[in-house]
């Protein structure tokens, strides 16, 4: 039983590990040169941040998983949106810091806010503690969101052919 546990907690880090060899390389470089707003959190913070916030939905969808008694006809709905938001969530630091596409990184993050929500939406019923672990990460995307539109209407982006 541990190794489920583990392995549903684990299963938001994969991206999130790829996702920062990007950001790591582009923090450095790229995203100094755009203009951020003053209250921006410190570029520190944000591995901390998603450390947890990885592991809080981890945690959640393994709860969800354990209470429907597994990858079933019940399921596809509440784990298929959660997958949906976890592909969504992964596909964003490509987007921004690996493209620089601010723009469609803003519409990708307002999706996938959406997403957490639908997903939160169809957990509630099934565990509130799983949901309630969701809380902290809709609360940071909408803080995200916020500052990816900040970005954007900042940094005019180059004329694309």
């Amino acid at each position: 039983m541990w190794t489920h546990v583990l392995g549903f907690t684990a299963l938001p880090h994969l991206g999130g590990f790829a996702g920062a060899l990007i950001t790591r390389r582009e923090v450095k470089t790229w995203y100094q040169t755009l203009t951020k707003p003053s209250w921006r959190p410190p570029n520190a913070a944000f591995p901390v941040v998603w450390t947890g916030l990885y592991t809080g939905m981890g945690y959640g969808s393994y709860l969800v998983w354990k209470e429907l008694g597994g990858f079933n006809q019940d399921a596809v709905v509440p784990l298929g949106l959660y997958g949906l938001q976890l592909a969504l969530n992964w596909a964003w630091t490509p987007i921004f810091f690996g493209a620089h596409r601010i723009k469609l990184a803003l519409i990708e993050v307002m999706l996938l806010t959406g997403t957490v929500g639908a997903t939160m939406l169809s957990w509630y019923p099934i565990s509130r503690p799983a949901t309630m672990l969701m809380v902290p990460y809709l609360l940071w995307l909408g803080l995200a969101t916020t500052l990816n539109y900040c970005i954007w209407r900042d940094n005019p982006e180059p004329k694309r052919d």
